[in-house]
């Protein structure tokens, strides 16, 4: 690779901004650690004129994207628009044909067309490097790439949305509810401002959780319809219960290989206090993974935020600057395949399940009722009265069964009008 570098920002929100700062400012320790010269040569975004926290250059301000592959010569292009189709990919895609190097941290663009861009990249013998997509400032991806590579890992499950882990740790401490906790992570950057219902229904994670899948097992990001729940409907008396129980609630992404099957699966969990997981609070995020013959590795810090991005997004470009040219995920396209998926049906668990009932006589029967028809034990029940209210609330902890099995006790139950709301309900892990 030449000694000058030049170097397009594609999106400058709050990660490609802070990115763009980065570049500028850490110009000679670049140089130091990688003997290259860079040089930002052009940028993008929607708004010229945005009032941004840093001082960007007009000059090199391209309106359209795709304009600056035509008439730059580009080494390598950060994309930080984080779509997962139209800008995004058109420019990743176009980069990428052209012989241009790209980093990005759009998780949703990489675990909706990864395989297909990776096979571009490939072809055209160029990077396509996605660190920042996958836990933040953690070096995740790269552990399993490089430094765990020749590990059978069979599971990899973790806390991998900060914004998540930051609200369910603020309900638990302070006892307030979820909407009044996401307006708080709202206002501290951690949350969207505007719709930020892509973190907490879980569709976050899950774009993590099938890109983790991919390297991890060396295998076809997978399209399989999976298990999928946020954390909206958990309230305040979840937490008091939880601590009663000596248990932690954690929205974990989790995915392994089950009778050599692929099952992949994001939903709230209810965790040991006392367990390792239990114990990551606030926006941190924590990946465990389970190999042979490396045993049980894990890695912890920020999962969010312009600033432990751009720490990733910076070691994919030391890692291109010190001419790693390498297959992005692990191994090259051909030889990822297909895997099945696991049938959700069978996934087993122990439950917590809380009704919201009408104090009156027989409810509760009704209920244990409806759990021996579907072949769920009872392993401890809490009741709860608001006898001012006419309300109580029905705590059960069932012993484990399928999946199938409670899905058919909610169903069973839809039509109780003296089940006052939608049962919650969170998995023991």
């Amino acid at each position: 690779m030449k000694n000058k570098i030049n170097i397009a920002v594609i999106g400058l929100g709050q990660i490609g901004n802070h990115l763009y700062n980065e570049l500028k400012i850490k110009k000679k320790e670049v140089k130091l650690l990688t003997g290259k010269n860079i040089n930002i040569v052009a940028i993008s975004a929607k708004d010229k004129n945005k009032k941004r926290k840093f001082k960007i250059n007009k000059k090199i301000f391209y309106q359209n994207p795709l304009n600056i592959i035509d008439k730059n010569k580009i080494d390598i292009l950060f994309e930080c628009i984080g779509l997962s189709d139209g800008t995004s990919k058109k420019v990743v895609e176009k980069a990428l044909k052209n012989g241009i190097h790209v980093i990005t941290p759009n998780k949703a663009l990489i675990s909706k067309h990864g395989d297909y861009l990776s096979k571009i990249a490939e072809s055209e013998k160029v990077n396509l490097e996605f660190e920042a997509s996958v836990g933040g400032g953690i070096p995740i991806l790269r552990t399993i790439k490089e430094g765990l590579s020749t590990n059978k890992i069979t599971k990899v499950y973790g806390i991998l949305n900060g914004t998540c882990n930051y609200i369910l740790s603020e309900m638990d401490k302070t006892n307030d509810n979820f909407s009044n906790v996401l307006k708080k992570a709202q206002n501290l950057g951690y949350a969207e401002p505007g719709d930020p219902k892509l973190d907490i229904n879980g569709y976050d994670t899950l774009a993590k959780v099938r890109i983790l899948s991919s390297l991890a097992f060396k295998r076809k990001i997978s399209k399989n319809n999976l298990l999928m729940e946020g954390i909206e409907n958990i309230e305040p008396k979840d937490f008091e219960i939880a601590n009663q129980l000596n248990l932690k609630i954690k929205l974990l992404g989790i995915t392994e290989i089950l009778n050599n099957k692929l099952f992949e699966r994001v939903h709230p969990c209810l965790v040991k206090k006392n367990s390792y997981i239990g114990n990551v609070n606030g926006v941190m995020n924590a990946v465990i993974l389970d190999g042979n013959p490396v045993g049980q590795s894990i890695l912890q810090g920020e999962g969010a935020g312009p600033g432990p991005t751009s720490s990733a997004l910076m070691s994919d470009l030391l890692s291109i600057l010190r001419g790693n040219i390498k297959n992005p995920f692990g191994i090259s396209n051909k030889n990822r395949k297909n895997i099945s998926a696991f049938d959700v049906n069978n996934y087993e668990n122990s439950l917590y399940l809380r009704f919201e009932v009408k104090d009156k006589p027989g409810v509760l029967s009704e209920i244990t009722k409806n759990l021996a028809k579907n072949k769920i034990s009872i392993q401890r029940m809490i009741q709860i009265p608001y006898n001012k209210l006419q309300k109580a609330s029905i705590v059960i902890i069932t012993h484990k069964t399928k999946q199938i099995n409670s899905n058919r006790l909610l169903r069973g139950l839809e039509k109780n009008k003296e089940i006052l709301k939608k049962p919650v309900l969170i998995r023991l892990f």
